[in-house]
């Protein structure tokens, strides 16, 4: 983790935190503060294509998720910014809104960035939601967004639907709560994690820190 690109003052990297008005956008401009970027709370499309990534946070149902990205004319915007290959992480529901569609509440459909469905997670008996601490399990530790994170990789979820994508390939990392369920994705420019970054401490961090080297001049693959 960490990177010139951040420690150097002529190099800021800034990010247009996507504003749905749902939960955790604040908890979530803080962390990103905290290393090292400039955040602009926003939901205007020339703010968005100004920035050097984009973060889609969330908390919530995915229908009012969606029909509020509608209500503010934004459907076009982020998928024609992530079509260009602006940096686009969602995190959490953000994450699951990258998706074709989801089951959640008589279903959606999604952004359809991430080819796949968002389903809930199979528990077999456990307690919904699921809640706490997941050791997730890496499956493409190479990726730079997850540049020098540990196997297993401890981060913060509270989360009952799960993303179901088309491509195997895409999983970057897997957690388990009665079965496995993909945790981070990451399909060339467009990234997800259903964790709580802004909770996960030292390691929740460190992704947020590495989406931003991302942003600054990395390439994802």
């Amino acid at each position: 983790m960490g990177s010139d690109a951040l420690t150097d003052p002529g190099s800021e990297v800034r990010v247009a935190l996507v504003d749905l008005g749902l939960g955790n956008r604040r908890s979530v401009e803080k962390a990103l503060e905290r290393v090292g970027a400039v955040v602009e709370r926003t939901t205007d499309p020339a703010r968005l294509r100004a920035a050097g990534g984009l973060v889609l946070p969330g908390v919530g149902a995915f229908p009012e998720a969606m029909r509020r990205i509608r209500a503010l004319d934004l459907e076009g915007p982020l998928r024609e910014l992530a079509a260009e290959g602006k940096p686009l992480i969602g995190l959490c529901l953000g994450m699951q809104l990258l998706l074709d569609g989801s089951e959640e509440l008589g279903g959606d459909a999604g952004l359809g960035l991430i080819p796949g469905t968002v389903q809930q997670l199979d528990t077999q008996g456990l307690k919904l939601p699921h809640i706490g601490w997941n050791a997730l399990t890496l499956r493409r530790p190479e990726h730079p967004l997850l540049a020098g994170l540990p196997d297993p990789l401890p981060l913060y979820h509270v989360h009952s639907f799960v993303a179901a994508p088309a491509d195997p390939g895409v999983v970057l990392a897997e957690g388990h709560y009665g079965s496995t369920f993909p945790s981070i994705l990451a399909l060339d420019n467009v990234m997800g994690a259903q964790c709580h970054p802004e909770k996960s401490s030292r390691d929740g961090l460190g992704l947020l820190e590495n989406f931003l080297n991302i942003c600054g001049g990395a390439t994802a693959r």
